[in-house]
């Protein structure tokens, strides 16, 4: 079967995603910058890094789907896996907010980037598996050196919650740094398939 409804609906779902974390935002209770940081500024700072990552997933997914031609019922599997992972981001944010960053909801929301990486790599993989030894998206991945130092910061995250939470907010920005970076390996791979064609 062709990608195209299974698109449609992650694109829908990563829309309410996005809008049930900003419907956590609560207005200012005054006119100027501090009363903006009294009462949003640490919720407006989780914010922006969950909404960079729900990007970031939107952007790389879409990607990979250019580059696929079929989906098996597996794919399918793996997708609801990865859409179930990102849509507890609001959630998750929302507690490491309103606990000011405390241990417990901090390792969750850890836990929680971490699981929707993993569900990423298991997608990526079952889309090899149906689409064969010579899938474009593999040889578009190639080594995929994000990908793999992405879950060891996650779990670096983890643990140095433990230490201090505000500790592992450093290793999850910088995956999102990382990711930030615009990656041509599959608009590369794509392009050269239309050239060919």
């Amino acid at each position: 079967m062709t990608t195209d409804r299974l698109e449609a609906f992650s694109d829908g779902v990563l829309a309410i995603i996005i809008t049930i974390m900003v419907l956590e935002l609560k207005p200012p209770h005054g006119e100027d910058l501090h009363a903006l940081w009294d009462t949003t500024g640490t919720g407006l700072l989780t914010y922006v890094l969950s909404f960079v990552y729900v990007g970031i997933y939107w952007n790389n997914h879409h990607h990979m789907f250019q580059l696929v031609g079929r989906v098996s019922g597996g794919v399918l599997w793996a997708n609801l896996h990865l859409l179930f992972w990102l849509s507890l981001y609001p959630f998750t944010t929302a507690w490491m907010d309103e606990s000011d960053f405390a241990r417990t909801p901090v390792v969750v929301y850890g836990v929680n980037l971490l699981g929707a990486a993993v569900a990423y790599y298991v997608l990526q993989l079952l889309i090899f598996r149906a689409e064969g030894p010579d899938s474009l998206l593999h040889e578009a991945v190639g080594s995929d050196w994000k990908g793999k130092i992405s879950p060891v910061l996650y779990v670096l995250g983890i643990v140095l919650a433990f230490v201090h939470p505000a500790l592992a907010m450093v290793p999850f920005g910088a995956v999102a740094l990382i990711w930030l970076v615009p990656d041509k390996r599959v608009e590369r791979v794509y392009t050269q398939r239309d050239v060919e064609a």
